[in-house]
């Protein structure tokens, strides 16, 4: 019976301590894990326009915000995550929506790989994924024009403070066309969007 007891008090023993161990490791590599990302906020300007478009258009000034998540791979190497509510579109000067603006709202989420030299200086570049939030041509938002997802590549320059204030300016290219029913009129048009942007790393 005290063999039995005995045996009992070993095997809880080394089953606690084998436990705190792994529960240790596990907190030591969520920690490790924490440690290497910096959570941040954006906001900044677009000025936005149509490729391939049959119909005349200028550009369309628009801004976009949103919070930012960084994970550092190395010290000059991170990979970057934005959730950002961004407006871009265009300004039409002929064609059937001649005299309107088109305004589209996008939910975009950019992963980028950055390189960030020494001197803080970063170039940037990887692929976007923009959900439609809501469309507006000439005050009509209920016009089904765009189509609910768009793909764009992303690549840009910045400067980031070890303070953790930074801005930067960024090319967004469209890789899909943007409207929702093909049509010969208007072509077979994508997004473009220059961005500048001031943010905040924590």
């Amino acid at each position: 019976m005290k063999t039995l007891i005995l045996m009992l008090v070993v095997l809880v023993t080394v089953a606690t301590k084998g436990f705190s161990q792994t529960n240790s490791e596990n907190q030591s590599f969520t920690q490790k894990i924490f440690k290497k990302l910096d959570f941040g906020i954006t906001a900044g300007g677009n000025y936005s326009n149509f490729t391939n478009a049959n119909f005349a258009t200028d550009p369309l000034p628009g801004f976009h915000a949103g919070l930012t998540v960084a994970y550092n791979i190395t010290d000059n190497f991170l990979i970057s995550e934005e959730f950002l509510y961004s407006l871009q579109g265009a300004k039409v000067k002929s064609g059937p929506f001649t005299g309107q603006d088109i305004k589209l709202s996008y939910a975009s989420v950019p992963i980028l790989l950055k390189y960030r030299t020494n001197s803080r200086f970063y170039v940037e570049a990887g692929p976007q994924a923009s959900f439609k939030v809501r469309e507006d041509i000439g005050g009509v938002t209920d016009a089904k024009f765009a189509k609910k997802i768009d793909f764009a590549m992303a690549g840009g320059i910045g400067y980031q403070s070890k303070m953790g204030l930074g801005f930067g300016a960024r090319y967004v290219y469209g890789l899909q066309k943007v409207q929702e029913t093909p049509s010969t009129i208007l072509g077979d048009f994508t997004n473009n969007s220059i961005q500048a942007s001031i943010f905040y790393r924590f």
